[in-house]
């Protein structure tokens, strides 16, 4: 099915691996030109460009940005993915965990946001797509930090989508459940950071009502459709790909 991405420049951040990943597969068969960042190598997947970077610093969601306009003209779709989740209770976040969970789940966010937003407005087009989380809608109490910034990220999505609807700007969330990536299943993921690996997978996957983990594909099918003009209509949007754990 075409989706009308063809030719445009999609951006996507922590693209090297779990959903960046998959949506950086799925841009590139939907024939978007792909710019992929992270911190680590190249995915190699048919990207047109690879940034390095650490999000989590001020000045780079600005330039990397930047960089793939300079290089590629423009960019026309900007999915911010990259992200940061660690098990550990209220009371004991510091405020240096505090600081860098911040930057990492919502400051990178707006920071690339703000950059690309510069040049969609010049061009009276562009998608934005943020990779939020079932915790921001339903607080977790294992990931207090990662709770509140992805909540404060939906909040987020929804004012650049009023605000810029006119200058023709759409802004969507993705609210993913837990999904079969190396941020949960790896080694000291988020399942061996709770207890015995195989029985915290089958506790959470058992919790879902469709009875099991996403995959990394299905969240990243949404995160296309979003930036796609099938979805011309649709702004403001929080779209639950969440097997039913939340609306």
């Amino acid at each position: 099915m075409e989706v009308g991405l063809d030719g445009r420049v999609a951006l996507i951040t922590g693209g090297s691996t779990g959903i960046g990943l998959a949506t950086a597969k799925a841009m590139v068969e939907s024939r978007a030109t792909v710019v992929t960042v992270s911190r680590g190598d190249a995915p190699q997947v048919g990207e047109a460009l690879h940034l390095a970077a650490d999000l989590g610093e001020p000045g780079e969601p600005q330039r990397v940005v930047e960089e793939a306009q300079a290089q590629l003209g423009s960019v026309d779709v900007l999915v911010n993915n990259v992200g940061l989740a660690v098990v550990r209770r209220l009371e004991d976040v510091t405020d240096e965990e505090w600081d860098l969970s911040l930057r990492l789940n919502l400051l990178s966010t707006i920071r690339a946001t703000s950059a690309a937003l510069r040049a969609m407005r010049e061009l009276r087009r562009g998608s934005i797509v943020n990779v939020a989380s079932t915790a921001g809608r339903r607080p977790s109490r294992n990931m207090p930090d990662y709770s509140v910034a992805k909540a404060a990220l939906l909040a987020y999505s929804r004012q650049v989508a009023e605000t810029y609807a006119s200058d023709g700007i759409r802004c969507n969330s993705v609210i993913p459940g837990p999904t079969l990536t190396p941020a949960w299943t790896g080694p000291g993921g988020l399942a061996e950071q709770q207890g015995d690996r195989e029985a915290v997978l089958a506790a959470a996957a058992a919790a879902r009502p469709l009875g099991r983990f996403a995959t990394a594909e299905e969240i990243a099918n949404v995160i296309v459709f979003l930036a796609s003009d099938r979805a011309s209509y649709v702004t403001g949007a929080e779209w639950s790909v969440s097997g039913g754990s939340v609306p």
